[in-house]
């Protein structure tokens, strides 16, 4: 499955490689993942102040041209050859997306040219696509959801 190598690099990690995890899609031809990524944030809001003795309101600029943080939820899939390997593969993902560097995570996907400086907020329960309890090859899906304090766009 050298085809999942390099399509996402979490704190220069790529994530296939050392967890053996990917994003999936919850349904085939399903674009959640793709969806998240791209909405952009909402527009700051501007400032107005009613003037009693003029009509209507008076909106000043803007200083700071940031976006408002946007949330991004992603669907991930981790795969392991066993139950014990799958169990560790699992506890390590989520330990290393919960503690960042810093308690940040640089999420840069290659294929979009897109970085994004966003950290843990909380993940899903995961769905088992296999039995856990019987040894052999493991597989799960499961949802996590960040923040982009300054989104990307």
């Amino acid at each position: 499955m050298d085809e999942l190598k390099g399509l996402l690099i979490i704190n220069g990690t790529d994530i296939w490689t050392t967890f053996g995890v990917f994003l999936v899609e919850e349904k085939r031809g399903g674009r959640d993942n793709l969806t998240a990524i791209m909405t952009p944030s909402k527009a700051k809001s501007h400032v107005g102040v009613n003037i009693r003795e003029r009509d209507g309101v008076k909106y000043s600029a803007v200083l700071d041209s940031r976006n408002d943080e946007r949330d991004v939820t992603l669907h991930f899939a981790l795969f392991a050859k066993s139950k014990g390997e799958w169990l560790r593969r699992y506890r390590d993902f989520i330990t290393f997306l919960k503690k960042g560097k810093d308690g940040w995570l640089s999420v840069f996907l290659p294929e979009l040219e897109l970085t994004m400086r966003m950290f843990y907020v909380s993940c899903g329960s995961y769905k088992p696509l296999t039995y856990l309890w019987k040894e052999g090859v493991q597989a799960s899906r499961f949802k996590v959801t960040f923040r982009e304090p300054e989104p990307s766009f």
